[in-house]
């Protein structure tokens, strides 16, 4: 598992047959950007809990969906290394 935050939706009309409607978001963690399946309705500004490799399929659906990075949680409250706080229930 990983912990990342969301930056922005990715927009992909086109796709295979077995990536149904799921939505895509751009999330970062540390400097590099990745491409992760949400499946629990982030926003951006979100700090969330990512898993990859087979588990990220499982959680997008199946072990058969085309993922390799899926969120699964969306962390409440979480001071990351900046300082800052996390993004959800915070306050």
């Amino acid at each position: 598992m990983k912990i990342c935050q969301v930056e922005r939706p990715l927009v992909s009309t086109n796709r295979i047959p077995g990536f149904e409607h799921k939505h895509l978001l751009v999330v970062r963690d540390g400097s590099t950007q990745q491409v992760a399946v949400d499946a629990v309705g982030c926003v951006p500004g979100d700090w969330v809990i990512c898993v990859g490799s087979s588990a990220a399929r499982e959680a997008a659906g199946s072990k058969e969906y085309p993922s390799d990075l899926t969120i699964v949680g969306i962390i409440d409250h979480w001071p990351p290394e900046s300082g800052a706080a996390g993004s959800r229930g915070a306050g």
